[in-house]
Parts: C-alpha cells; structure tokens; sequence
C-alpha cells in the first residue's frame, strides 16, 4: 500500500486515495486494471457509508463473472486501510466503505490549519480567458446583467483557487446597432443638460424613443442604420459622440460592479477590434470558409447543423460574429489558453454553436466553452431596455442595504452608526448575490424584491448569521481559554450530525 493511500494530511481527492487502494485490491482479480477502471464516488445517504464503488458492475460483463464475485474476491483481499473502518459488498456487487472517525478527525484536523483546506490545484499551469459581464454600454445596467457578472466572477474565484492562469475579460457591447439608435435619438431629441446631469439616464431615455420611433417609422430605423456604417466608417462627430457614451458608461459600470464585488482583469469592448474585422473577412475568404449570398457573406453551417452565420453585411456593415471571431483570434495569440469560458444567457446558444464551429474552420483547436444560465424575468415577462422599466442594478442594491440597516439597527441599535452601515452593505449585497447563487444557473429566475432581499430561511444572512456565531464561540472559547490553541484540539466526529458534516468536508 502506498503512503499517499495512509496518510492522513495527503491533500489529493479522498475519491482517488480510496480508489488507489481499491485498485489494488481488484488487481487481485485481474492483473491488467488500470486506474481508470476503477471509480470510486461519494455515497448519497449515510446508511452506505462514506463512498461506494459500482466498478464490480461493469468488470462483471468484461470477465463474465457475477458482479457479486468479484466485489467479494476484491474486498476479501484488500489490504487494511488507515482511513477505512470497513468496507461491505451489497447488493448486486456495489461496496460500500465507512471511514474511521479517528481518520476522519485527523483529516478535519489537516484541513483546518491548511490555508487551501487540502483543496488539490488541479488547474495548476492551465490558462483560461473567461468573459462576463459584457454588457451593452450607453444603457444604465439592470438586474437582467446581475447574473453574468455574478455566476461569472464565481466560476472566476473557483477556477483561480484551484491554481488556474485566469485573465477576466469584460467583452463591452460598445459597437453595434444601438449606437446608430442612441447617436441618431440624442441629436433628435437628446438633452444636454440631462446629459450632464444623469448621463445614463438620459441615454436610456433617447435610445428607448427611439427605438420605439424606429418600430413605427422604417425610415427613422432605416437612418439609424446609416448612422452606424458612418460611426464604423470612423466619421469624426459619430465617433466623439460614441467616445462620450462609452466613458460615461463605463464610469458607472465599474462603480456598480464594485459594489458587486466584481473586478476584471482587462475591459475590452467590441470596438478594441474594429480595425481586425476586415482582416478576418479576408482570412475567411482565403480558407474558402464564406461565400456570398444576397450581397452578404455568410458561413454555411449547415454540415455542423446549424443555421447560416453572417459575417458581413451587404451594406459592407460587421456585426457581432465577426467581432467574436476577431476576439477569438486575438485572444489565442496573446494569452495562449488552454480554454475560453463565454458566461451568457440562454438566448445566445447558437450564436456560440456559431462561433466555435467558424473558429474550428480557422484551425483553432483550444478548448471553447459557453457556459448559459436562465434569463432573468419579472412576473410580467423578460426584462428589457428597449421598453423601459426593468428595475436598475443600481436601485436594486441600494434598496438591498436599506432593508439590511433596517435590521441591523434593530437588532444592534447601539452598534456604531458607520458598523451598522458597513454591516448592511455585507449583508444587502449578500442577500442579492446569494438570492442569485443558490439556484441552478439555467433555472429561469423570476425576479421579485421579497424573495431576493430575503432575510431569512436559505438566504445570505442566515449564512453569515451562522458564521458570526461561530466566530463569537471561538472568540468566547480564547477568552475562556487563552493558552489553548484551539485549531489544535482534537476532533473526533462520533455523532451521526458530526460525522455526516466532516464526511461532507473531506470531499
């Protein structure tokens, strides 16, 4: 048996230090096995045990023997294990394995003065770019944008604790139709004044009427159109309006996204790659991937089973593929991932599907991932800009912190004013995250205050409610006991509550 098998303070996975062990133990049966052969998993209920292996199942149809057989010649040969108390074959051959309480104990031990808590790097020397947030610039952000920033910056935390090269990207739509829409409304109806004052209101304001001018009046819409080619032609009034937009946009995104929490590593809109876009088109035409179609060129898809993709526009126009494809592109020869994580909503499923199979054309082999979640909707239907009144992000965290303070305050009114201030902003912006967080990312999420500021039940502040009582014992317990170190006390999880909760732990 191998020591990283015995050791209790090994930080590998417990799946693959019990599988080790198992290994060799169904080398008994057949000499040829290799890991992989062997898998074991964590059980569902306590009554199997810790962890269980089925591999008995499938080397039953491989040797042609009873499942049952062969998990029994294993278990009767396995050698003893420090981390095993026993292990049982039920059923039809699965095994079931106990730890010791005592290993148990000692792993908990390990775990709680290891600053990773024996978490394994397994990203250790793989690059990722990962893309979220990215939302549509010259429009206040909404509580529709929380989840891409939110389920983004998480899988970025995790991907970064497990030892990955992660470079965060905030992939801005700052380059597309609805600044032809917005340049065209300002100079029609737009207000300097407003402008100055509540830059992202007033352009919310013009861009919504006229929007909604546009879908009355094809001519006005067919303008809006001419006023983009003009900007992506670099016309010198559409591009200092533009520049003017997209700095007053950013400023309160990145406020905003503060608030959150959430920070990138580099902000690149879709404009960083207007002067690649034609260098793009010219490579598709010279790896005979696009052809022409009504005055456009597009990719035809259809062998991959997908829809035909523009990616150029008969009035010489780019959109949004040809921008992904150049950021792909870009992406690969600056940074040399391992692998792209797109973080979006479900609505952009085939526009990935798209692009990843123009990509592959291009001889980009890296791994590509789209990573969608469910939209987020009111009782009333799907949030949109274009007809206003979507609850802004803004107002939805400040509402958040007013309700914590409310508590607090109640709760803890002779706390000091700028503690109980500093508690609310944890605990409101808490509440709007983890309201967020605790749901299955594609589930749709209908959007209601008391339910994502709720305070109780499986809510943020019941979490770091439990926490602060937790911290309150320990700091009770050094009090009481100021020579004890108490991460070195021992800890022997005999209750089923105890050894159910460090069973949990140890995975």
């Amino acid at each position: 048996m191998s020591k990283k098998g015995q050791n209790a303070s090994d930080c590998s996975l417990m799946t693959d230090i019990l599988s080790e062990w198992l290994l060799e133990a169904f080398r008994a049966v057949n000499e040829n096995l290799q890991a992989d052969d062997i898998i074991v998993m964590a059980t569902a209920s306590a009554e199997f045990g810790e962890y269980q292996c089925n591999s008995a199942m499938a080397l039953g149809k491989l040797l042609k023997r009873p499942p049952r057989e062969i998990a029994d010649a294993a278990i009767s040969g396995a050698s003893s294990h420090e981390a095993v108390a026993k292990a049982e074959v039920a059923g039809p051959g699965f095994i079931n394995i106990f730890l010791r309480p005592e290993w148990l104990g000692a792993r908990l031990a390990e775990m709680s003065v290891d600053e990773r808590v024996c978490v394994p790097m397994v990203g250790d020397g793989k690059k990722i770019v990962m893309d979220y947030g990215s939302p549509n610039v010259s429009k206040p952000l909404h509580i529709g944008h929380l989840r891409s920033a939110n389920i983004g910056a998480t899988l970025d935390r995790m991907h970064r604790f497990l030892g990955f090269d992660v470079t965060s990207d905030n992939h801005l739509g700052d380059w597309g139709t609805q600044f032809g829409i917005t340049i065209l409304g300002f100079r029609e109806f737009g207000d300097e004044d407003a402008l100055n004052e509540h830059p992202l209101e007033e352009l919310e304001r013009v861009y919504v009427q006229s929007y909604e001018r546009g879908q009355e009046d094809e001519q006005w819409m067919a303008a809006c159109r001419d006023e983009l080619v003009k900007l992506q032609s670099g016309d010198a009034a559409n591009i200092a309006l533009w520049k003017r937009f997209t700095e007053l946009s950013r400023r309160e995104m990145t406020k905003l996204f503060g608030r959150l929490g959430v920070k990138h590593d580099i902000i690149r809109g879709e404009s960083y790659y207007n002067d690649k876009l034609q260098s793009v088109v010219d490579l598709l035409v010279e790896k005979k991937v696009v052809e022409r179609s009504e005055g456009a060129l597009v990719v035809d898809l259809e062998a991959d089973g997908l829809k035909t993709a523009i990616v150029q526009k008969s009035d010489g126009g780019f959109n949004y593929t040809t921008s992904d494809i150049a950021a792909v592109l870009d992406r690969v020869a600056e940074f040399k991932p391992d692998k792209i994580v797109y973080i979006t909503d479900e609505r952009q499923q085939l526009h990935f599907k798209q692009l990843f199979a123009i990509v592959r054309k291009l001889g980009v082999t890296l791994d590509l991932d789209h990573v969608w979640f469910g939209l987020m909707r009111m009782p009333e239907g799907i949030i949109s800009t274009r007809g206003g009144g979507a609850i802004r992000l803004g107002h939805l965290l400040d509402e958040a912190e007013k309700r914590a303070l409310e508590v607090v305050k109640r709760q803890s009114p002779d706390m000091a004013t700028e503690v109980q201030e500093e508690v609310a902003r944890a605990v409101g912006v808490g509440s709007v995250k983890y309201a967020d967080l605790s749901q299955k990312p594609q589930s749709v999420v209908t959007f209601t205050w008391d339910k994502a500021l709720a305070l109780t039940g499986n809510s943020a502040p019941y979490l770091q409610y439990a926490y602060a009582r937790i911290a309150s014992v320990q700091d009770k317990y050094r009090t009481m006991f100021p020579k004890v170190d108490l991460l070195k006390h021992a800890i022997s999880p005999e209750h089923p509550l105890e050894r159910a909760l460090g069973a949990h732990l140890v995975r």
